[in-house]
């Protein structure tokens, strides 16, 4: 069975998150060619390198064509696959997760019948190596408290991986988009006598949010003077991370 990828993100008007995407299935293309290169040696025959038309990035919003358009013109151009594995690359369980992608994604089947299976793939945040990638990120800066900053959701119990997560790495939970804010967590952890506090953006690329979650800190540094802020890198297109896509495309 041949298999095609499609990588699906929430979307932007900022360059950056594409250009970042396009780098990750670039990534995982070289996976797939290594993957290709181990099968071929194993069985003595030559292998064919993989081509951009079996991996390929889609977008839920800020995009001219639905999720489900994208996902049928993918799997048309990849006409020599009869299975395609949609890999949501979402760090919480929110609506777009739980509800709005497996949606699509029915959508998508219906069209396109028989003469492909679709499967949806868990979404990225439920890796559970993610916290060793946070942790990482958190050994680089010497601080007194951290700040596990997510986007958020409106969804209930969304946020209870995250909340998992930052126990497990001593930290405390804040959101962009719901309650608690950066800015209250902050005021509770200089409450309890913290003067060094570095801030961990959960998202998987800089955007405008992270523009604005640096701008925030800028804010808050003036807010209060006596407390040293840091304010770390999200994730990143790098080959951890798309380790941990490979990952997914395989369970």
């Amino acid at each position: 069975m041949l298999s095609a990828y499609l990588l699906v993100s929430h979307g932007s008007r900022d360059p950056r998150p594409e250009i970042a995407m396009r780098q990750l299935a670039g990534l995982i293309r070289n996976k797939l060619d290594d993957s290709y290169n181990q099968a071929a040696s194993a069985n003595s025959v030559v292998s064919q390198p993989s081509d951009e038309k079996f991996v390929g990035v889609a977008y839920l919003e800020v995009v001219s064509k639905s999720l489900h358009e994208q996902i049928k013109q993918f799997a048309q151009n990849a006409f020599e696959c009869d299975r395609l594995k949609i890999i949501p690359l979402f760090l919480l369980p929110g609506v777009h997760v739980m509800t709005d992608i497996p949606a699509q994604v029915a959508l998508a089947q219906q069209a396109l019948g028989l003469d492909i299976k679709i499967e949806l793939q868990p979404y990225l945040g439920s890796h559970p190596a993610l916290e060793k990638l946070l942790a990482k990120s958190m050994t680089a800066i010497k601080t007194q408290a951290w700040i596990l900053l997510a986007h958020g959701s409106r969804r209930p119990l969304s946020g209870q991986p995250v909340e998992a997560m930052a126990k497990e790495l001593g930290a405390v939970v804040a959101y962009w988009s719901v309650p608690p804010s950066l800015e209250l967590q902050v005021k509770d952890l200089i409450a309890a006598g913290y003067r060094e506090i570095a801030i961990l953006p959960y998202f998987l690329f800089p955007g405008g949010i992270t523009d604005a979650i640096a701008q925030s800190t800028e804010k808050l540094k003036l807010q209060f003077p006596e407390v040293t802020f840091q304010l770390a890198e999200p994730l990143g297109a790098n080959a951890e991370l798309a380790d941990l896509i490979w990952d997914l495309i395989n369970k």
